[in-house]
């Protein structure tokens, strides 16, 4: 539900609110979620590496990735908000009710795919297993969160939220392609010490 006061009109009928409307709801669904996941991989990211080079334990490590996942995620929606002239205490509510549902699917998926992975956690920043075990786990809470997102959607929550208040679409692809980037090049560069 949107904060009090403020009030989201979707663009879609009655039907198209309810029952979703093909592609277009896939494809918002598939927006929101990679705006979510574009987040939630810088703040993973750098409080892993943080955790990694400052030596911290497994617990500290994933609790300062999450707080920072939480953190960068709802940045990112809050920008286009703020440029958008919305105050800011009314965008960190918009962001709070669209982003946590998806925000905490993301976090809850790649944080156990984390500790599942043999050695995961204890892999360090120069280890492929590191690299690898971000990508399959990131790549695992995008396909968590892509249901939930478009379920939120369907009931006018979610980015719906966001979307209708900034009346702008979030064009997330420069920073995916660039964790995408950062992920491969982490990856390269631990295949380098195996050398």
């Amino acid at each position: 539900m949107p904060p009090r006061g403020i009030s989201v009109a979707p663009d879609m009928s009655e039907h198209e609110h309810h029952h979703g409307s093909g592609h277009d709801m896939s494809s918002m669904a598939a927006s929101a979620t990679l705006h979510c996941l574009t987040g939630c991989a810088i703040g993973e990211i750098v409080g892993l590496i943080a955790a990694t080079a400052l030596g911290w334990g497994n617990g500290l490590s994933t609790a300062v990735a999450i707080a920072l996942a939480f953190v960068f995620g709802y940045t990112l929606s809050a920008t286009p908000l703020l440029r958008s002239g919305i105050p800011a205490k009314q965008a960190l509510l918009l962001v709070l009710a669209a982003d946590t549902v998806s925000i905490a699917t993301m976090e809850l998926v790649d944080n156990l795919v984390m500790w599942l992975v043999p050695g995961a956690m204890d892999a360090r920043l120069m280890d492929l297993l590191f690299w690898v075990s971000m990508a399959v786990a990131l790549v695992a809470a995008y396909v968590a969160a892509y249901p939930v997102n478009k379920h939120l959607l369907r009931q006018g929550r979610g980015h719906a939220i966001t979307h209708h208040a900034s009346g702008a679409a979030m064009d997330n692809k420069p920073l995916a392609y660039a964790i995408t980037a950062f992920l491969l090049g982490g990856a390269v560069a631990s295949l380098g010490t195996l050398l």
